[in-house]
């Protein structure tokens, strides 16, 4: 081993030996002061660690940014105050250890991950522009991507634009072989790092986009890309910007990614587009797709130009710079002469099936996280059914019935799901009895005969009109087949 790859796994055993990890950390914290941190508020955090164990010096030394003593430093982490300086992890004065890059305690749903990425910015009120190579650590984007990621086995995955590594530490847990790549070649370093931190094995290579695996072919895809719609000045960040004008970044990936993929593979790709004027958004998306995958795009949420513009701007720290007005009326403008109303964030996922199905949802709603497992759903209903199928209904279903009261029969039925997206549709009588009678006892054609029996329908006529009934609740979660 290398004496760069020997000190993260050094660093790997002193986190552990301090108990630094997420559960540890936000106990010591608490409630208040965990709360605090998210809000990039840190006093609360230092009137908690003020015991100076080895868990409080590193929660104030990497999380708050709080410089510690030497002396309680070289406890913490012994014998690698001087190589993590030498990395640029921390500095170091006579008395004092300051970190220059933020190690951060990350817990999943079966292991406990550490992630280093440069500092995070804006603390407690302070000035927040960052670098044009700014590598950003876990943030509500990584962690909506990582949640969005089916987490089945597979064989082959790849990370398109890495930055920290935090979604290919991910799929090293499920899948076999692991490739990242960036074209920031702070994230290429800390990406190696973070891989032998948490002792897994990534292929990390530099260069943009799919440039540095053409011809190679992938079971899994995740991307969180620069996809910040600004007009491409050329002045960008690169963690959110990618020089390209509007969306044609995530286009470009949308229209590229098939032939990266096995058949059955899936890519997931988190994202912005343009809501453009006179079109409706899924009817521009629709024309990025060919028939090569199924799409199912979910679009979570909208910003006005004006919103989408003051949080960048701000993200970029340029809130309150003397040419922040110039800037937001140039972007502003830029959007006007596009014929940009409104932009739209969400989730792309492709499945190479060679089917070409469809689905562009908007819902912002409450949805249970994480959704990864209901997208996989998704995908396995693609196949159509037939009256020869047995069907299931979701165990989370609940049913409800509005009406007035006293009447004979409800004036409404509901039928919404507890669990994945959420889903509620109003079903009429035949298709709450559908529901309520797939058990598996019975054949969908079976079903549907004995309710049109029961409700003096005719039987050929049932069965024509709920067979595409049955095949919507199939794919939307609400029944499955057998």
């Amino acid at each position: 081993m290398s004496a760069l790859m020997s000190l993260p796994v050094r660093l790997r055993d002193a986190l552990v030996a301090a108990d630094f990890t997420y559960d540890a950390v936000a106990e010591r914290l608490g409630p208040v002061a965990h709360a605090a941190l998210s809000r990039n508020e840190t006093l609360p955090g230092r009137r908690r660690t003020r015991e100076h164990d080895e868990l409080d010096t590193l929660i104030r030394l990497f999380l708050l940014q709080t410089p510690v003593k030497l002396s309680d430093a070289e406890k913490a982490l012994p014998g690698l105050i001087d190589k993590l300086a030498v990395e640029g992890v921390l500095s170091a004065s006579v008395g004092q250890v300051a970190a220059r890059m933020d190690v951060r305690p990350y817990a999943t749903d079966d292991s406990q991950l550490w992630v280093l990425s440069d500092l995070t910015p804006g603390l407690d009120g302070s000035p927040n522009k960052v670098g044009a190579n700014h590598v950003l650590g876990i943030s509500p984007a990584s962690t909506s991507l990582a949640q969005q990621t089916i987490r089945e086995p597979f064989g082959r995955a790849l990370d398109l634009g890495t930055g920290c590594g935090v979604q290919a530490l991910h799929l090293a847990r499920h899948c076999d072989e692991v490739v990242a790549t960036d074209v920031n070649s702070r994230a290429l370093w800390m990406t190696r790092f973070n891989a032998a931190l948490n002792d897994v094995t990534v292929d990390v290579r530099d260069g943009s986009f799919f440039e540095p695996v053409a011809g190679e072919r992938f079971d899994l895809i995740t991307t969180n890309p620069p996809f910040v719609i600004s007009p491409a000045t050329g002045e960008r960040l690169v963690y959110r910007d990618s020089g390209l004008p509007g969306d044609r970044v995530v286009e470009d990936i949308v229209r590229a990614a098939p032939d990266h993929l096995n058949d059955g593979g899936w890519c997931h790709i988190l994202a912005n587009w343009i809501i453009a004027k006179d079109v409706p958004w899924d009817e521009r998306l629709g024309r990025w797709f060919t028939d090569e995958t199924d799409a199912f795009v979910v679009q979570r949420e909208i910003l006005d130009p004006a919103a989408y513009v003051e949080l960048w701007l701000k993200d970029a720290g340029l809130h309150g710079a003397p040419d922040y007005v110039q800037r937001y009326d140039t972007w502003l403008d830029w959007m006007d002469r596009q014929g940009i109303e409104g932009v739209g964030f969400g989730w792309i996922n492709l499945h190479k099936t060679g089917r070409g199905r469809r689905e562009l949802l908007e819902w912002p709603y409450e949805v249970e996280q994480p959704i990864g497992p209901a997208i996989a759903a998704w995908g396995d209903a693609a196949m159509d059914i037939t009256l020869a199928d047995r069907l299931v209904a979701a165990e989370d279903l609940q049913q409800e019935t509005l009406g007035a009261p006293g009447a004979e029969d409800p004036a409404y039925v509901i039928i919404r799901q507890q669990r994945g997206l959420r889903r509620a549709r109003q079903a009429d009588t035949v298709e709450a009895a559908l529901v309520g009678a797939s058990d598996g006892d019975l054949t969908l054609g079976q079903i549907l005969d004995a309710i049109a029996q029961l409700t003096d329908r005719d039987a050929e006529e049932t069965r024509a009109t709920y067979l595409p009934v049955a095949q919507e609740l199939v794919a939307h979660g609400f029944l499955s087949r057998l």
